[in-house]
C-alpha cells in the first residue's frame, strides 16, 4: 500500500498533542550484517513513513538514524496514519535479508513546543512505551485508546494488553494493540514482562542456614537442608519465593537482613542454622519481617536424622501459617494447620524418604552446583550412590541426568552420543517415578532440545515444567532458548527479562540474556548482562567470549580482542581469536587458530569451528564442519537459525536443506 505524498505539510500541531513514535527492530544488527540491503530498505522505508504521517495531517518533526517522531493534532487522526504505515510496511516486498520490521507507539498529552521541538512528560511516555513493544506492533497508551476507541479506522480495533508499569513512570496503565486484519495479531510479551510485584501477596526469601558443624564437610548438607526448603514453599500457591541462586548469594557474607530483603524484593526472610554430629541434628530456624525487624516465628529440633524430613515439613508448616497470619490476617485455626499440612506434603513429593540417600543426593547437589568439570563428575559419584540406596529417587534420577547432558555438552564425555544417552536414560526413570516434578520435565525437555532437536516434545516438557515451578529461573531460561532455536527472535530476550527478574542475582541467567540480546542485534542490552554476568561471578565460562563477540559486531575490534584474550574456555578462545584476526583483515592468524581448534577438539568443537569459517567466508569448510555437527548431535548446531556468525552462509543453495534438516525451516 502506497499513501500519496503531500507537499505542503501542515504546520506543526500545539496544546493537546498526540505524538507517534517509530523505531526498526533490529537494526543495529540489520546495519553491521546487510549494510547494502540496509540502505535501500531504510530508504524506503524512510519515505512510506513520511508519506503515511503526513497524508494524515501528521508533522515529522524529528529523526534519528530509522527512528520518526511524529505530532499530530488528533488521536484518530495518529492512529490512521500508524495503521497505514504498518500495513504499507508489511506490504513491501524487502530484499530476504534486510526486512523491516517496525514497532511504533501512540500517546496524548500537554507539549511545550520550543524552536521548532517539543518537550515535556509525554514524550517520554511514548518513548517508554515504544521500548516495550516488538517489530510489526503498535501500542496504543491508555489516554490515545479514549480519545479514539469510537473513530477508528474500518476494520481496525484496540486490543488490551492489560496492566504494565512503564519505566520511570509512577501509574501503571492499561496498554492496547493496534489490531487489523492485514496485520500480525500475535506477538511475545510486552517486554514490561512482570507487573509490578504484588506487595499484598507474602514473599520470602530462605538463607543458606549456617553451618555449625565441627566438621566443615557438612556445609552441603546445611545448604541442602535450605534449599529443600526453599523448594517446599516455592510449590505453595499464593506465596513468592526468591530464587535459589539468588538467595544463596549471600552465603558467607555479612550482608544485614534489610539489605538482603532490599536486593531480592521480599517482606520476610527465613534463616537458620544446622548442627550434625554423628546421627543427631540441631536445627534452629527464625523467621523475620523485615519492616518490623521483628521475629515471626522461631523453633529448634533436636532429632535423629532419621527425622530430618519430619523437621523439613515442621519448618515449612509454620512458616506459612505464620505469613498467612501475619500478612493476610488469617486465622491460625484447626482447619487452616489442616489446609497447611496438606499443601506441604503435595508440595515435597518426590523428595524421597531415606535419610542417607537425601544426605547423598544433597552432597550431589552441592558440587553439581559448581558447574566444573570436577563438580560434574564428583555430582555423578553422589547421586549414584543415593540411587544405590533409593532407585526410586526421582531428584537424584534428574540430577544425574543434568550432570551427564552437561558433561557432554562441555565435551567432557565423548562421544557426545554416550553422555546423553546417559542422560536420557537417567530423565526417564525421573520421568517413571515422578512425572509432576518440575525436576524431571526439565531434565528430558532438555535433552529433546538439545540433543533431539525435537522442538515439539521440548516444548511439551518445558511447559509442562514453568506450571509445575512457575517461579523456577532454569525452566524460564529453557523455554527462552527452546523459543531462539526456532527463530522466535522476541521471545527469548523477553523471557530472560522475566528470569532476571525472578532471579536478580544469578550469573548464569545474566549470561543467557546476553548471548540472546547479541543474537538478535540488542548490542548495548547484551552488553550490560554480560558485564553484570562478571559483576557476578568473574569465572563464569564464555562470558568473555561473547562480551568480545558484541564489541566485534560494534566494531570496537581493540576491546573484542581484549575480551577473546580473558576468556578461559580454550575452545571460544580460539573461536574469538580466529574471528578478531580476520576481522582485523589477518587472515593467516584467523585460520591458523581455526586449525588448532579443529586439532585440539574436532570432536567436540565441531559446530564453533563451523562459526569461525562462516564468518571468514570459507563456505565450503563451513558447511563440511556443520555437516560434522549434526553427524556428531552437538548440541551448538541448535543455535543456526539466529547465529549472527553464520550470516555469510544464508544466500547458500545448502541453507534451506541444512534448515530442514534440523527441522528449523520456516
Amino acid at each position: 500500500m502506497i499513501v500519496k505524498h503531500r507537499s505542503n505539510p501542515p504546520a506543526r500541531p500545539s496544546g493537546t498533542v498526540t505524538f507517534l513514535f517509530t523505531d526498526i527492530e533490529g537494526s543495529t544488527r540489520l546495519w553491521a550484517t546487510q549494510h547494502d540491503a540496509m540502505r535501500s530498505s531504510l530508504a524506503r522505508h524512510d519515505a512510506l513513513l513520511r508519506e503515511c504521517i503526513e497524508a494524515h495531517g501528521g508533522h515529522v518533526f524529528k529523526t534519528a538514524g530509522d527512528a520518526f517522531c511524529a505530532a499530530f493534532a488528533t488521536a484518530p487522526g495518529a492512529v490512521a496514519a500508524a495503521l497505514t504505515a504498518q500495513r504499507a510496511l508489511r506490504a513491501e516486498r524487502w530484499p530476504d535479508q534486510a526486512a523491516i520490521r517496525a514497532r511504533m507507539a501512540l500517546h496524548t498529552g500537554a507539549a511545550e513546543l520550543r524552536e521548532g521541538d517539543y518537550f515535556g512528560p509525554p514524550l517520554n511516555h511514548v518513548a517508554r512505551l515504544l521500548a516495550v513493544g516488538h517489530g510489526g506492533q503498535t501500542l496504543v497508551s491508555e489516554i490515545t485508546h479514549d480519545l479514539c476507541r469510537d473513530r477508528l479506522p474500518a476494520g481496525a480495533t484496540l486490543k488490551s494488553l492489560g496492566e504494565h508499569s512503564l519505566k520511570d513512570l509512577g501509574r501503571r496503565e492499561t496498554v492496547f494493540q493496534l489490531c487489523h486484519p492485514d496485520l500480525p495479531q500475535a506477538f511475545p510479551p510486552l517486554k514490561t514482562l512482570l507487573a509490578p510485584i504484588d506487595e499484598n501477596v507474602p514473599s520470602i526469601a530462605v538463607l543458606p542456614f549456617l553451618n555449625m558443624s565441627r566438621d566443615e564437610e557438612n556445609e552441603y548438607f546445611a545448604d541442602g537442608l535450605a534449599e529443600e526448603l526453599l523448594n517446599v514453599l516455592s510449590k505453595i500457591r499464593g506465596l513468592r519465593v526468591a530464587s535459589r541462586t539468588s538467595a544463596f548469594s549471600f552465603k558467607g557474607t555479612k550482608v544485614d537482613i534489610p539489605t538482603v530483603a532490599q536486593k531480592l524484593n521480599v517482606a520476610t526472610v527465613l534463616e537458620g542454622s544446622v548442627r550434625k554430629a554423628g546421627k543427631r541434628v540441631r536445627v534452629t530456624a527464625q523467621l523475620i519481617q523485615v519492616a518490623t525487624d521483628s521475629h515471626l516465628w522461631s523453633d529448634t529440633y533436636d532429632r535423629e536424622l532419621e527425622d530430618i524430613f519430619a523437621v523439613q515439613d515442621d519448618i515449612a508448616q509454620s512458616v506459612v501459617k505464620e505469613l498467612r497470619a501475619a500478612l493476610l490476617g488469617e486465622k491460625p485455626d484447626a482447619s487452616a494447620s489442616a489446609a497447611v499440612k496438606a499443601e506441604i506434603q503435595a508440595a515435597a513429593k518426590g523428595r524421597g524418604e531415606n535419610a542417607e540417600a537425601y544426605r547423598l543426593y544433597l552432597q550431589g547437589r552441592f558440587f553439581e552446583d559448581r558447574s566444573t568439570r570436577e563438580g560434574m563428575a564428583k555430582g555423578i559419584e553422589y547421586y549414584r550412590q543415593a540411587l544405590e540406596l533409593d532407585p526410586e529417587y526421582a531428584l537424584a534420577w534428574a540430577g544425574l541426568s543434568r550432570c551427564y547432558a552437561n558433561q557432554a555438552g562441555s565435551s567432557w564425555l565423548l562421544p557426545i552420543s554416550e553422555g546423553f544417552a546417559k542422560a536420557r536414560n537417567a530423565a526417564e526413570q525421573a520421568l517413571r517415578f515422578e512425572p509432576e516434578r518440575a525436576e524431571s520435565q526439565l531434565a528430558m525437555g532438555w535433552i529433546r532440545m538439545y540433543y533431539d532437536w525435537d522442538w515439539q516434545a521440548a516444548d511439551s516438557f518445558l511447559r509442562r515444567a514453568v506450571e509445575l515451578a512457575p517461579g523456577n529461573a532454569d525452566a524460564l531460561r529453557d523455554t527462552a532458548i527452546l523459543a531462539g532455536f526456532v527463530g522466535r527472535r522476541d521471545e527469548p530476550v523477553a523471557l530472560l527479562r522475566r528470569a532476571a527478574v525472578i532471579d536478580p542475582l544469578s550469573a548464569q541467567v545474566h549470561r543467557s540474556l546476553g548471548r540472546w540480546c547479541y543474537f538478535v542485534g540488542l548490542f548495548e542490552e547484551a552488553e550490560a548482562a554480560l558485564k553484570k554476568t562478571l559483576e557476578l561471578n568473574p569465572l563464569e565460562t564464555r562470558t568473555h567470549y561473547y562480551l568480545g563477540a558484541v564489541r566485534l559486531m560494534q566494531k570496537r575490534l581493540d576491546e573484542a580482542l581484549e575480551e577473546f584474550q580473558r576468556e578461559e574456555h580454550d575452545t571460544f578462545h580460539l573461536l574469538g581469536l580466529a574471528l578478531i584476526h580476520h576481522a582485523r583483515g589477518d587472515r593467516a592468524q584467523a585460520e591458523a587458530a581455526l586449525r588448532q581448534l579443529s586439532d585440539k577438539d574436532p570432536g567436540g568443537s565441531a559446530y564453533q569451528i563451523a562459526q569461525g569459517y562462516a564468518f571468514l567466508g570459507a563456505t565450503d569448510v563451513a558447511f563440511d564442519w556443520l555437516a560434522r555437527a549434526h553427524a556428531q548431535r552437538d548440541p551448538g548446531i541448535a543455535n543456526v537459525k539466529l547465529d549472527p556468525l553464520l550470516q555469510n552462509l544464508h544466500g547458500d543453495p545448502r541453507w534451506q536443506p541444512l534448515l530442514e534438516k534440523m527441522k528449523l525451516a520456516d
